[in-house]
C-alpha cells in the first residue's frame, strides 16, 4: 500500500473521537442493536420521509440503536439555497444539542452527522458544519461531497478535529465524484482526518468489490450503508433481489472483527411504511450474520 496506507484505523478513530463531546449521562437504556460482534444501525435517511422525531420513534421501533444523521429535513430546514445558508450561519448551537438529547432520551448512539460539503458552500458555512457537529456531540461528519471540496475542508478537519468520511455514489463518468476507488485515494492522502464511507450499492453497481476494497482499506472507513444493487448502474431494490455481497460483507466484519459501523439505508421503493421496510433490512442483517 502507497502513502494513504500510512495512517492507521487507530489515528482515523482517535481523530474522530478527538472531536467528540461528552453528552449527559443518557435518560434511557442504550437500545443494543450490536449482532455478532457488528455495530448495526441506520442512516436516518431511511426515514426521510418523516420529521425527527417521527424517524427517532421508528429507530426504536426497530431495535436499531444507531444512528448517522441526515441533515436535510431532520437538522436542516428544506430552504432555498441563500435561506439556507443564512440559516447554518445564524442558527443557535442549542438547536443541535437539542437535537442530540432527543437520541440520548431514546437510547440511541448518535454516531455521525450527514452534512454534504459542495463546492458551493462558503469558508464560513464550512467552519459552522463542523460547530454543528460539535453541538451534536459526534466526531465525525458524512459527506457525498467532491474531490475539490476535499482539498478545502483539509484546515477545518484540522481546526475542529473532527473526522470527515466521503460517501460514494456510481457516477463513475465524472472524477470529481467520489465513485471509483481513486477518488477516495484522492482525499485519504490530504489529511489522516478523512475516511469513507463506503455505500456497498452504489459501489457494486460502479462494478467495484466492497468484499476487496474493505479488506484492503479497513483502516480509513468508518461507516458503510447497506443497501441492495445490481451491477452495471442497476437499480436500488428490496435486498434480496440485487446480486450486492450484503452477506459476505457483514461476515468479513464479524469475521475479522473489523469496528466499522454497518448502516442500513433504506433507498428501494418499498410497498410498505419506512419503519417495515427497514426493520426488514435489519432482519436480513441478522439473518445474514446468523
Amino acid at each position: 500500500m502507497d502513502s494513504r496506507a500510512a495512517y492507521s484505523r487507530r489515528d482515523v478513530l482517535k481523530a474522530a473521537a478527538a472531536g467528540l463531546v461528552l453528552a449527559p449521562a443518557r435518560a434511557a437504556t442504550k437500545i443494543d442493536s450490536v449482532v455478532s460482534g457488528v455495530r448495526l444501525g441506520a442512516q436516518s435517511y431511511s426515514f426521510r420521509d418523516r420529521s425527527l422525531d417521527a424517524a427517532i420513534k421508528g429507530y426504536v421501533e426497530d431495535g436499531l440503536g444507531e444512528c448517522e444523521l441526515y441533515s436535510p429535513g431532520h437538522v436542516e430546514p428544506r430552504l432555498d439555497r441563500e435561506a439556507l445558508r443564512k440559516w447554518r450561519l445564524t442558527v443557535p448551537l442549542d438547536e443541535f444539542r437539542a437535537v442530540r438529547k432527543k437520541f440520548d432520551d431514546a437510547g440511541i448512539e448518535l454516531y455521525a452527522y450527514n452534512l454534504s460539503f459542495k463546492d458551493d458552500f462558503t469558508d464560513e458555512e464550512i467552519d459552522r458544519g463542523f460547530e454543528a457537529a460539535h453541538a451534536l456531540g459526534v466526531g465525525a461528519i458524512t459527506a457525498s461531497s467532491t474531490v475539490s471540496c476535499a482539498k478545502r475542508l483539509v484546515p477545518f478537519v484540522t481546526k475542529h478535529k473532527i473526522s470527515v468520511a466521503f460517501h460514494g455514489h456510481s457516477d463513475v463518468r465524472n472524477p470529481n465524484e467520489f465513485a471509483k476507488p481513486e477518488s477516495f485515494f484522492q482525499a485519504l492522502d490530504m489529511s489522516p482526518r478523512f475516511a469513507v464511507n463506503l455505500d456497498i450499492g452504489h459501489f457494486w453497481a460502479a462494478n467495484y468489490d466492497p468484499v476487496a476494497f474493505i479488506e484492503q482499506y479497513h483502516d480509513r472507513i468508518l461507516v458503510l450503508h447497506l443497501k441492495d444493487r445490481k451491477k452495471d448502474q442497476g437499480p436500488n431494490v428490496p435486498w434480496g433481489q440485487g446480486d450486492t455481497p450484503i452477506k459476505e460483507v457483514l461476515q468479513l466484519l464479524k469475521e475479522e472483527k473489523y469496528p466499522i459501523r454497518a448502516y442500513i439505508e433504506y433507498e428501494y421503493p418499498g410497498k410498505d411504511d419506512a419503519v417495515v421496510e427497514v426493520k426488514r433490512c435489519f432482519d436480513y442483517c441478522k439473518q445474514a450474520l446468523a
